[in-house]
C-alpha cells in the first residue's frame, strides 16, 4: 500500500515543466526534419539537370496622355520576338529544385508622341539578357514522367535598345541607345514530359516584371511596368 501512495505521489508531482520541455522537443524535431527535406536531401534526391528553349517572346505596351494647355499623347508598340532560355539545376529532393536561367530575347517597338501640332515616330529594335534564379515545386515526384511545375524567382536583366530605322517628326527623339539594369520578378508554369535515359520534353510559360524603361523615355511618360511573356519549348536532360 505505501508502495502504491509513493508511486501515486510521484505521477502527481512530476514537473510542468517536464511536459513543456517534452513539447518544446517535439516541435524542434518536427522543424528540423522539414528542414532536412527541404535543404539536405538524402543522395538519391541529388541529381542535375539541364534545359535549353527557345520561343515567342511578346512584350507589353503602354501610353499615357497629358490635358493641359497643350495636349500630349504617347505610347509605344511591340512586336512579337524570338526569345532563348539555357537553365540548369539540381532537385533537392522529389517536390523542389533550384534552377539558374540565362535569358535573351530581341523585339522591336514603334514609338509615337503627338504634343499639339507636333509628332513624332521612330522605330527602335529592343533587348533584353537576364540571369535568373528560379525555385521550382513540382506536383510529381521524380519517377512520374509527367512532371508539372510552378517556379518562382529574380535575378538581374538588362534592357537595352537601338534605334532601327529614321526619326519622323520634329519632337526630340529617344537616344540611338539606351540600357538599364532592372530586378525582376519571374513567374513560370511548365512540365517536364520525360522519356528515356533523362531526356524529355519541357514547355514553360512565364512572365517577367520588372520597371519599365520604354515608359521612362515617353513624353509624358508611361505608368505601367514591363512585362515580358514567354512560351519556351525545348529539351530537358536529368542526370
Amino acid at each position: 500500500m505505501r508502495v502504491e501512495k509513493s508511486v501515486a505521489n510521484a505521477v502527481v508531482r512530476r514537473p510542468v515543466w517536464l511536459g513543456a520541455r517534452s513539447l518544446s522537443c517535439r516541435r524542434g524535431q518536427f522543424v528540423l526534419g522539414v528542414f532536412l527535406v527541404l535543404l539536405s536531401p538524402a543522395c538519391r534526391a541529388q541529381r542535375y539537370f539541364f534545359a535549353a528553349l527557345g520561343g515567342p517572346s511578346t512584350l507589353s505596351a503602354d501610353a499615357a496622355t497629358r490635358l493641359d494647355s497643350i495636349n500630349a499623347v504617347s505610347l509605344y508598340k511591340p512586336e512579337n520576338g524570338p526569345a532563348v532560355n539555357l537553365a540548369g539545376g539540381v532537385h533537392l529532393n522529389d517536390w523542389f529544385s533550384i534552377q539558374g536561367n540565362y535569358v535573351w530575347n530581341q523585339n522591336r517597338l514603334a514609338i509615337a508622341e503627338i504634343q499639339g501640332p507636333s509628332s513624332l515616330e521612330q522605330d527602335r529594335r529592343s533587348s533584353e539578357n537576364g540571369a535568373i534564379a528560379d525555385l521550382l515545386l513540382y506536383f510529381r515526384s521524380r519517377r512520374s514522367r509527367i512532371r508539372p511545375y510552378l517556379s518562382a524567382g529574380t535575378g538581374a536583366v538588362r534592357i537595352g535598345s537601338t534605334s532601327a530605322g529614321p526619326v519622323r517628326g520634329m519632337l526630340s527623339p529617344v537616344p540611338p541607345q539606351t540600357g538599364a539594369v532592372k530586378v525582376p520578378l519571374r513567374v513560370a508554369v511548365g512540365i517536364d514530359l520525360l522519356w528515356r535515359r533523362g531526356w524529355g520534353f519541357r514547355y514553360s510559360f512565364s512572365e517577367t516584371m520588372t520597371r519599365n524603361p520604354f515608359s521612362a523615355a515617353l513624353d509624358p511618360a508611361g505608368s505601367r511596368r514591363l512585362a515580358n511573356f514567354q512560351n519556351l519549348f525545348g529539351l530537358v536532360k536529368y542526370f
